[in-house]
Protein backbone atom coordinates (compact mmCIF):
# COMPACT_ATOMS: atom_id res chain seq x y z
CA UNK A 1 0.00 0.00 0.00
CA UNK A 2 1.45 3.26 -1.19
CA UNK A 3 1.10 6.51 1.41
CA UNK A 4 -0.61 9.24 -0.68
CA UNK A 5 0.76 12.60 1.55
CA UNK A 6 3.09 13.83 -0.79
CA UNK A 7 1.87 13.34 -4.50
CA UNK A 8 2.93 14.67 -7.76
CA UNK A 9 0.65 14.93 -10.90
CA UNK A 10 1.32 14.13 -14.39
CA UNK A 11 0.89 17.19 -16.70
CA UNK A 12 0.78 17.39 -20.39
CA UNK A 13 1.88 21.01 -22.41
CA UNK A 14 -1.68 23.21 -21.55
CA UNK A 15 -3.49 23.01 -25.42
CA UNK A 16 -1.65 25.71 -27.46
CA UNK A 17 -3.37 29.27 -27.84
CA UNK A 18 -5.77 28.55 -25.24
CA UNK A 19 -6.86 30.64 -22.50
CA UNK A 20 -7.21 28.35 -19.17
CA UNK A 21 -9.95 29.57 -17.23
CA UNK A 22 -8.79 29.26 -13.98
CA UNK A 23 -12.32 29.83 -12.29
CA UNK A 24 -14.37 26.27 -11.53
CA UNK A 25 -17.84 26.45 -10.59
CA UNK A 26 -19.17 24.07 -8.29
CA UNK A 27 -22.74 23.19 -8.28
CA UNK A 28 -24.64 21.55 -5.61
CA UNK A 29 -27.42 19.40 -6.67
CA UNK A 30 -28.90 17.55 -3.67
CA UNK A 31 -30.27 14.37 -3.80
CA UNK A 32 -30.44 13.39 -7.91
CA UNK A 33 -31.36 10.34 -9.74
CA UNK A 34 -28.42 8.94 -11.33
CA UNK A 35 -29.77 8.32 -14.80
CA UNK A 36 -30.95 11.89 -15.78
CA UNK A 37 -27.67 13.33 -13.98
CA UNK A 38 -25.50 10.96 -15.87
CA UNK A 39 -27.09 11.72 -19.63
CA UNK A 40 -26.56 15.38 -18.58
CA UNK A 41 -22.77 14.87 -17.95
CA UNK A 42 -22.60 13.62 -21.01
CA UNK A 43 -24.67 16.36 -22.70
CA UNK A 44 -22.60 19.09 -21.51
CA UNK A 45 -18.95 17.24 -21.86
CA UNK A 46 -20.24 17.04 -25.80
CA UNK A 47 -21.69 20.51 -25.96
CA UNK A 48 -18.31 22.47 -24.45
CA UNK A 49 -16.25 24.37 -26.24
CA UNK A 50 -12.36 25.51 -25.42
CA UNK A 51 -13.25 28.45 -23.25
CA UNK A 52 -16.21 26.48 -21.18
CA UNK A 53 -15.27 26.57 -17.51
CA UNK A 54 -14.63 23.39 -15.89
CA UNK A 55 -17.73 22.43 -13.33
CA UNK A 56 -17.75 20.05 -10.35
CA UNK A 57 -21.38 19.05 -9.53
CA UNK A 58 -21.86 17.97 -5.67
CA UNK A 59 -24.33 15.19 -5.27
CA UNK A 60 -25.55 12.28 -3.86
CA UNK A 61 -28.02 9.40 -5.59
CA UNK A 62 -30.78 7.29 -4.26
CA UNK A 63 -29.75 3.84 -4.07
CA UNK A 64 -27.95 2.42 -7.04
CA UNK A 65 -25.32 -0.26 -8.24
CA UNK A 66 -23.22 1.41 -11.39
CA UNK A 67 -21.36 -0.86 -13.48
CA UNK A 68 -18.18 0.19 -15.90
CA UNK A 69 -17.06 -0.93 -19.23
CA UNK A 70 -14.95 -3.57 -17.77
CA UNK A 71 -17.90 -4.67 -15.65
CA UNK A 72 -17.68 -8.76 -15.57
CA UNK A 73 -20.82 -10.67 -14.19
CA UNK A 74 -19.37 -12.48 -11.56
CA UNK A 75 -19.11 -9.40 -9.21
CA UNK A 76 -22.81 -8.46 -9.97
CA UNK A 77 -25.72 -9.00 -6.95
CA UNK A 78 -27.08 -12.38 -7.11
CA UNK A 79 -30.28 -10.88 -5.79
CA UNK A 80 -31.26 -7.28 -5.36
CA UNK A 81 -33.91 -4.50 -5.57
CA UNK A 82 -31.32 -2.26 -6.26
CA UNK A 83 -31.61 -1.05 -9.97
CA UNK A 84 -28.57 -1.62 -11.94
CA UNK A 85 -26.53 0.67 -14.53
CA UNK A 86 -24.00 -0.12 -17.08
CA UNK A 87 -22.14 3.29 -17.73
CA UNK A 88 -19.57 4.36 -19.59
CA UNK A 89 -16.70 5.33 -16.92
CA UNK A 90 -13.33 2.88 -16.04
CA UNK A 91 -13.80 0.00 -13.77
CA UNK A 92 -16.60 -2.82 -12.41
CA UNK A 93 -19.01 -2.20 -9.90
CA UNK A 94 -19.88 -0.08 -7.28
CA UNK A 95 -23.09 1.26 -5.18
CA UNK A 96 -24.09 4.80 -4.64
CA UNK A 97 -26.74 5.49 -1.71
CA UNK A 98 -27.77 8.46 0.14
CA UNK A 99 -24.86 9.44 2.83
CA UNK A 100 -22.67 9.45 0.36
CA UNK A 101 -20.62 12.52 -0.76
CA UNK A 102 -20.35 12.53 -4.59
CA UNK A 103 -17.98 15.15 -7.31
CA UNK A 104 -18.46 14.89 -10.38
CA UNK A 105 -15.66 16.44 -12.21
CA UNK A 106 -16.32 17.77 -15.73
CA UNK A 107 -12.74 19.07 -16.58
CA UNK A 108 -11.48 19.83 -19.88
CA UNK A 109 -7.77 17.75 -19.36
CA UNK A 110 -6.06 18.80 -22.45
CA UNK A 111 -6.58 22.63 -21.20
CA UNK A 112 -5.34 21.68 -17.96
CA UNK A 113 -2.51 19.98 -19.61
CA UNK A 114 -3.33 17.01 -16.92
CA UNK A 115 -3.03 13.49 -18.42
CA UNK A 116 -5.50 10.90 -17.07
CA UNK A 117 -3.41 9.38 -14.64
CA UNK A 118 -2.37 12.96 -13.31
CA UNK A 119 -5.94 13.71 -13.10
CA UNK A 120 -7.10 10.60 -10.87
CA UNK A 121 -3.80 11.32 -8.22
CA UNK A 122 -5.23 14.92 -7.89
CA UNK A 123 -8.97 13.68 -7.21
CA UNK A 124 -7.28 10.74 -4.78
CA UNK A 125 -5.25 13.69 -3.38
CA UNK A 126 -7.60 15.91 -2.25
CA UNK A 127 -9.84 13.07 -0.58
CA UNK A 128 -6.49 12.17 1.92
CA UNK A 129 -6.12 16.14 2.42
CA UNK A 130 -9.83 16.47 3.57
CA UNK A 131 -9.86 13.67 5.30
CA UNK A 132 -6.51 14.39 7.06
CA UNK A 133 -8.00 17.38 8.07
CA UNK A 134 -10.64 15.26 10.26
CA UNK A 135 -7.98 13.74 11.93
CA UNK A 136 -8.08 10.28 9.44
CA UNK A 137 -5.07 8.57 7.80
CA UNK A 138 -5.85 7.66 4.19
CA UNK A 139 -3.87 6.03 1.79
CA UNK A 140 -3.73 4.39 -2.33
CA UNK A 141 -3.32 1.27 -3.41
CA UNK A 142 -1.21 0.85 -6.75
CA UNK A 143 -3.01 -0.35 -9.35
CA UNK A 144 -6.68 0.08 -7.41
CA UNK A 145 -7.41 3.53 -7.96
CA UNK A 146 -9.95 4.98 -5.09
CA UNK A 147 -8.50 6.16 -1.65
CA UNK A 148 -8.49 3.42 1.45
CA UNK A 149 -8.85 3.88 5.55
CA UNK A 150 -7.27 1.03 7.81
CA UNK A 151 -7.37 -1.55 4.33
CA UNK A 152 -10.54 -0.36 3.79
CA UNK A 153 -11.95 1.74 0.96
CA UNK A 154 -13.30 4.58 1.62
CA UNK A 155 -13.82 6.89 -1.54
CA UNK A 156 -14.48 4.71 -5.31
CA UNK A 157 -12.98 6.57 -8.34
CA UNK A 158 -13.97 6.55 -12.21
CA UNK A 159 -13.87 8.63 -15.01
CA UNK A 160 -14.32 8.30 -18.84
CA UNK A 161 -12.53 11.13 -20.89
CA UNK A 162 -14.06 12.11 -24.20
CA UNK A 163 -12.66 14.73 -26.68
CA UNK A 164 -10.07 15.61 -23.90
CA UNK A 165 -12.32 15.95 -21.21
CA UNK A 166 -13.53 13.81 -18.59
CA UNK A 167 -16.64 13.42 -16.29
CA UNK A 168 -17.80 10.84 -13.51
CA UNK A 169 -15.49 11.22 -11.05
CA UNK A 170 -15.57 10.35 -6.58
CA UNK A 171 -17.60 9.06 -4.18
CA UNK A 172 -16.75 9.38 -0.74
CA UNK A 173 -18.60 7.61 2.00
CA UNK A 174 -19.20 9.21 4.60
CA UNK A 175 -23.17 8.51 6.54
CA UNK A 176 -24.85 5.70 4.52
CA UNK A 177 -25.86 2.25 4.71
CA UNK A 178 -22.79 -0.13 3.65
CA UNK A 179 -25.00 -3.61 3.64
CA UNK A 180 -25.66 -3.22 -0.53
CA UNK A 181 -21.83 -3.56 -0.65
CA UNK A 182 -21.70 -6.96 0.86
CA UNK A 183 -23.83 -7.93 -2.07
CA UNK A 184 -20.95 -7.28 -4.54
CA UNK A 185 -17.57 -7.37 -5.08
CA UNK A 186 -16.61 -3.65 -4.41
CA UNK A 187 -14.90 -2.41 -7.61
CA UNK A 188 -14.64 -5.99 -8.60
CA UNK A 189 -12.23 -7.35 -5.56
CA UNK A 190 -14.14 -10.33 -3.56
CA UNK A 191 -14.37 -9.69 -0.38
CA UNK A 192 -13.05 -6.18 -0.18
CA UNK A 193 -13.91 -4.38 2.92
CA UNK A 194 -15.21 -0.88 2.74
CA UNK A 195 -15.98 1.94 5.33
CA UNK A 196 -17.09 5.41 5.96
CA UNK A 197 -16.34 8.67 7.73
CA UNK A 198 -18.56 8.24 10.44
CA UNK A 199 -17.37 5.33 11.25
CA UNK A 200 -13.97 7.19 12.23
CA UNK A 201 -15.83 9.62 14.17
CA UNK A 202 -16.07 12.46 11.57
CA UNK A 203 -19.19 14.23 12.59
CA UNK A 204 -19.64 16.18 8.65
CA UNK A 205 -22.73 14.96 7.01
CA UNK A 206 -22.45 14.03 3.18
CA UNK A 207 -23.15 17.54 2.45
CA UNK A 208 -20.50 18.81 3.82
CA UNK A 209 -17.99 16.49 2.87
CA UNK A 210 -19.07 17.39 -0.81
CA UNK A 211 -18.96 21.07 -0.32
CA UNK A 212 -15.31 20.41 1.09
CA UNK A 213 -13.71 17.75 -1.42
CA UNK A 214 -15.31 19.57 -4.30
CA UNK A 215 -13.24 23.31 -3.06
CA UNK A 216 -10.22 20.86 -2.24
CA UNK A 217 -10.26 19.58 -6.10
CA UNK A 218 -10.74 23.09 -7.47
CA UNK A 219 -7.60 24.72 -5.35
CA UNK A 220 -5.88 21.73 -6.83
CA UNK A 221 -6.84 21.82 -10.35
CA UNK A 222 -6.61 25.99 -10.77
CA UNK A 223 -2.77 25.82 -8.50
CA UNK A 224 -1.25 22.98 -10.76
Amino acid sequence: MQSAARSTYSVIPARAGIRIEKATIVRHLGLAGFVPTYQAMRRFTDARGTTTPDELWVLGHPPVYTVGIAGREEHFPRESAIPLERIDRGGQITYHGPGQAIVYTLVDLARRGLTVRGMVSLIEQSVVEVLGTHGMGAERRNGAPGVYVGGAKIAALGLRVRRGCCYHGIALNVDMDLAPFSAIDPCGYPGLAVTQTRAHGVLANATEMGDELARRIARLIEDK
